[in-house]
């Protein structure tokens, strides 16, 4: 008997989900309040610095965009029942690259609340997550959503908050009132703050590789294998520093702002910075460059040159930078050359 074994490579579903996987959405220029309410410093440090840029499946994406189009739904539902919505005064922004945008802002009609302006925050929910939400409250359940919430409070300075969550099982709706709380906001928006400028990389939540927070997180090859970045653009240049009027600068450039258009590809004078590679740094004798100590070798990093190797090399690969000889030189030299692998 034989069997018929399918090709699944070009399937409907499988081109649409390499499609999205293919057409990721570029990682935001802030720091997002919706992360504020995340345990770990460094995560939200490398997320900034778009250090760990996390890649997702097409599969995962639709599912994301699924969430994203119950927003529309909702607030329809919100309004056939007379509860008003603004939707247009929900962004929020406290400097120094913190800010978000909330689901909208109810003006009037919330059952026992028909006077008062309430931010909306609206959820999607597997069947579990929802359960586990009305068993144990929002604050208990889903830390990072509550801090959110209470950043987009005092940013749109209301005192209640709205979250509405959804089983994505079931459509069953699970609905809180949350009340302002202005230590918690206060302290989740200065946090950030903190961690959006500080030059040095802030220590992990665990050094434990197998701690829960740590095994699932995009930044567990990097923390707990590697010590390396993948990603070469302005963000993880030791020339870019942030400020706290929200920009970036460039000390190749006099210190200019840095369009957010340019930093997602950075330059050929990228200097990877020294928090995000493993290797010991050495001195050096060009402002430019950095030197790192890798196999032995003293590796100058900057604008490619004759013996200086750009990031996206050292990346590719570090010890054929270290132990490259006369042929690969006269290669890089004559023919614009760049090491790939």
């Amino acid at each position: 008997m034989a069997l018929e074994i399918k090709d699944t490579t070009n399937t409907i579903a499988s081109l649409i989900d390499h499609y999205h996987a293919n057409n990721q959405e570029l990682p935001r220029p802030h720091l997002g309040i919706s992360l504020l309410g995340h345990s770990c410093d460094r995560h939200l440090w490398l997320s900034f610095r778009w250090a760990v840029i996390q890649k997702h499946s097409g599969r995962l994406l639709r599912l994301f965009r699924r969430g994203q189009l119950e927003e529309d739904q909702v607030i329809k539902d919100l309004k056939s029942i007379g509860i008003g919505i603004n939707s247009r005064q929900t962004h929020v922004d406290f400097g120094s690259h913190i800010s978000g945008s909330a689901d909208g802002l109810l003006t009037a009609g919330v059952p026992g609340h028909e006077a008062e302006n309430l931010v909306l925050e609206i959820k999607t929910h597997s069947k579990k997550s929802f359960t586990a939400l009305v068993k144990h409250g929002l604050e208990k359940e889903k830390p990072v959503h509550y801090i959110q919430m209470q950043g987009y409070m005092l940013g749109l300075k209301v005192k209640k908050a709205l979250y509405f969550a959804i089983c994505k099982d079931n459509d069953e709706i699970h609905t809180e009132i949350v009340d302002f709380n202005y230590t918690a906001a206060t302290k989740a928006i200065e946090r950030g703050k903190k961690i959006a400028l500080s030059e040095y990389m802030p220590e992990p939540i665990s050094a434990d590789p197998v701690w829960y927070e740590c095994k699932m997180c995009p930044a567990h090859t990097f923390c707990h294998k590697t010590h390396m970045t993948e990603e070469v653009n302005c963000r993880t240049c030791a020339h870019s520093t942030p400020t706290a009027d929200s920009e970036w600068l460039c000390a190749r450039n006099e210190n200019e702002p840095i369009p957010v258009s340019w930093q997602h590809q950075g330059c050929n004078q990228h200097v990877l910075h020294p928090d995000l590679v493993p290797w010991t740094r050495a001195e050096s004798s060009s402002p430019n460059e950095a030197v790192y100590i890798i196999d032995s070798q003293h590796v100058r990093n900057g604008e490619p040159d004759e013996r200086v190797y750009s990031s996206k090399e050292i990346i590719a690969n570090p010890s054929a930078c270290a132990l490259a000889d006369d042929t690969v030189e006269s290669l890089r030299d004559e023919f614009n050359a760049r090491i790939v692998e």
